[in-house]
């Protein structure tokens, strides 16, 4: 992977954090205020959470500190919905340079959101993972269920990252608009294994840090285990098939 240069001092300095929403009316601002206790003096800030039509009025939460509070802003969508399609509407919609991507269920931990910004004046992409040296995750059965997964993911698509699944990172932003969105942004999770590949195929330099992923706050997850098992896998085959094709070419 090609190390890039890093955007200057100005541009680095300006970040767009994107929380996908959906159901998150128990944990969003308690999020929301951990983030802006988290960001490094001297950045310039935005919120960006984007809610799929949430039933528990999490938009409407949102709505309200957002008239108080100008770093934050809610940005309802109400058809073509989905986890990853709301990830990139949060993206496009962003004005910063670069931008972090991280659930809104409390379990990415905003404490991590100043390394991710020190080591992303250095590389293109800088992903939290649970995987790598001094990575963990509490709940114990999600993380060996998905390391699991992950081995037989990085035997499939042929990656040295150990964490494809994670979506807790930072990225510059021209660099995610330029890959080929409509082939990475559907679906759920799998997204992110599809975003990492087109990004290390595109050349651009990728680094994970370790990372501790918490228990989620309130509420239900929305994970079905063995319906993503099944839709991961199926998306892994169609990336594996599509690697294979390129390297015809």
């Amino acid at each position: 992977m090609n190390q890039s240069n890093p955007c200057s001092a100005a541009a680095e300095k300006d970040v767009s954090i994107i929380l996908p929403t959906y159901n998150e009316a128990g944990n969003i601002l308690t999020l929301v205020d951990r983030i802006e206790a988290a960001v490094p003096e001297g950045w310039r800030y935005r919120i960006l959470v984007v809610d799929d039509s949430s039933p528990d009025g999490t938009y409407d939460v949102v709505r309200k500190r957002a008239e108080r509070d100008s770093n934050v802003r809610a940005i309802l969508r109400t058809d073509d919905r989905g986890f990853a399609k709301s990830i990139r509407h949060g993206i496009e919609q962003a004005d910063s340079a670069r931008i972090i991507v991280m659930d809104s269920d409390l379990t990415h931990d905003p404490l991590e959101i100043p390394r991710l910004l020190h080591v992303g004046e250095v590389y293109d992409i800088v992903s939290g993972s649970r995987f790598c040296a001094g990575g963990r995750m509490v709940d114990m059965y999600h993380y060996l269920a998905s390391m699991l997964f992950n081995w037989s993911l990085r035997l499939l698509i042929g990656t040295q990252v150990q964490d494809n699944l994670g979506g807790y990172f930072t990225a510059r932003r021209d660099l995610i608009m330029k890959l080929p969105v409509d082939e990475i942004f559907y679906g759920y999770g799998e997204y992110y294994f599809r975003l990492l590949h087109f990004a290390q195929h595109a050349g651009h330099s990728i680094v994970e840090i370790p990372s501790s992923y918490l228990l989620r706050g309130t509420g239900k997850s929305k994970s079905n285990w063995f319906r993503m098992v099944r839709t991961y896998s199926v998306a892994a085959i169609k990336l594996r098939l599509l690697i294979w094709r390129l390297n015809r070419t």
